[in-house]
């Protein structure tokens, strides 16, 4: 499922980054600023679904919306809005929006919406075993936990959840386990902007921060400190 995150606002483009990765964590994400960004995106990527913010400097997300129903028509278009009145509704039903968040987007109101989803559009229904798997390092990943650790909670030979894991997600339990914690620290980064790094590793569980910077440099192209500063001025932009 590739997924277009279209935000002017860094922190809520992370925020539901991190929100829908946590559900799904399988699926392609694509963050634009602006309209010009996501339509980048969608003449290089085909997009399943839409998340377009309604109020962008420049062009509006409605009025991408319209263009991206034009060169994609079986695309879903969820608008995200401040408003709490809708007073775009009728040019949102000419473009085919299937559903509205408003701002801040809560998390239970978001996954309501894209229920439907887990139950036909994911590109695997993960086995309970599994999805109890994740649900736990969902929950503690901020703690030192290992296979060992996730099989006794789910009452599974480690051997054999470190192999259905891997069939299932597409990635090994450690691999995977390191990518949520990127995301999480990319979040708390940009939402803690008086923590230290140090205290945005152990928050994420990290043993050390030269450990997690290393990490993070590796799989993100730049240092936390970096990622910081770039998402502070790009929101001050």
């Amino acid at each position: 499922m590739n997924v277009l995150l279209l935000d002017d606002e860094p922190l809520e483009l992370e925020q539901l980054e991190y929100m829908l990765l946590s559900e799904f964590p399988r699926w392609k994400l694509y963050k634009a600023a602006n309209a010009s960004q996501a339509n980048s995106i969608n003449q290089n990527h085909e997009i399943n679904l839409a998340f377009l913010d309604i109020n962008l400097p420049g062009k509006s997300g409605l009025e991408f919306g319209e263009e991206l129903r034009q060169s994609n028509k079986d695309v879903e278009i969820i608008m995200v809005t401040a408003c709490q009145d809708f007073s775009y509704a009728q040019q949102s039903i000419r473009i085919g929006v299937v559903d509205y968040l408003t701002k801040p987007v809560i998390e239970r109101e978001l996954l309501t919406i894209l229920s439907k989803y887990k139950e036909n559009h994911s590109p695997r229904n993960y086995s309970s075993l599994i999805q109890c798997s994740l649900k736990v390092i969902h929950e503690r990943f901020a703690e030192k936990i290992s296979l060992s650790d996730i099989a006794n909670e789910v009452h599974a030979n480690p051997t054999y959840l470190s192999r259905k894991f891997h069939e299932e997600v597409g990635a090994a339990f450690s691999e995977y386990l390191i990518q949520y914690r990127i995301h999480a620290a990319k979040r708390i980064l940009i939402s803690h902007q008086n923590w230290t790094i140090s205290e945005v590793a152990v928050n994420t569980g990290f043993n050390s921060q030269n450990y997690f910077s290393t990490l993070f440099r590796k799989i993100e192209g730049i240092s936390p400190t970096e990622f910081r500063e770039k998402e502070k001025n790009n929101k001050l932009y």
